[in-house]
């Protein structure tokens, strides 16, 4: 049974790194409210490394729509405001010579349509992803059944399994983009 166990598991870990990878797309999605997470994914050229802004820098939200990002190394400050810019995030960055503060603008109803249709999109990959998984899983199980590895009553317990498995990890990435909509239409 160890072999369908280790399947399995494996399953389950790959379908899991799938749900983290669409709760970093959606956190990357701007909602009309201030998030630190919109800044994830700016690089900064810092001393001509290519370094991640979360790590130069500390980022605050004073106010609901102001992102406030100071750097440990004043120095470094043009090279954030450029990095912000090249991340194309949709967001002006307003250097104050100590700070850079984000203004996230208000969005309009067109626009939480449009960005509520990325999160739809974004949770149908991920959906995508997590039955290719299965399917790779569930193809390892019958390839053990074929090689004498598991019984029949193995494999079909192995594969009631990997369904429960897919099943939940489905239902997170409905929840997630549900979350995320809600967010973005409520706002």
């Amino acid at each position: 049974m160890a072999q369908s166990e280790t399947i399995i598991n494996d399953a389950k870990e790959r379908m899991k790194k799938a749900e983290e990878a669409l709760n970093r797309d959606l956190g990357g999605i701007r909602a009309g409210r201030a998030n630190a997470s919109l800044l994830n994914r700016v690089m900064v050229n810092y001393y001509g490394v290519p370094t991640p802004l979360t790590q130069i820098a500390s980022i605050t939200i004073p106010e609901a729509r102001v992102i406030l990002v100071t750097p440990y190394d004043k120095t470094a400050l043009e090279d954030i405001e450029k990095g912000i810019y090249e991340a194309d995030l949709g967001l002006n960055p307003a250097n104050d010579g100590s700070a850079i503060r984000l203004v996230v603008p208000v969005l309009t109803e067109e626009r939480r349509k449009e960005i509520a249709k990325q999160v739809k999109a974004s949770g149908e990959r991920s959906k995508v992803a997590i039955r290719n998984i299965r399917r790779d899983a569930m193809d390892s199980v019958k390839k053990s059944n074929k090689n004498d590895e598991l019984t029949d009553d193995q494999l079909h317990d192995a594969e009631e399994k990997i369904q429960k498995v897919t099943d939940a990890s489905i239902k997170n990435v409905d929840k997630q983009v549900a979350d995320k909509e809600a967010e973005i239409i409520n706002d």
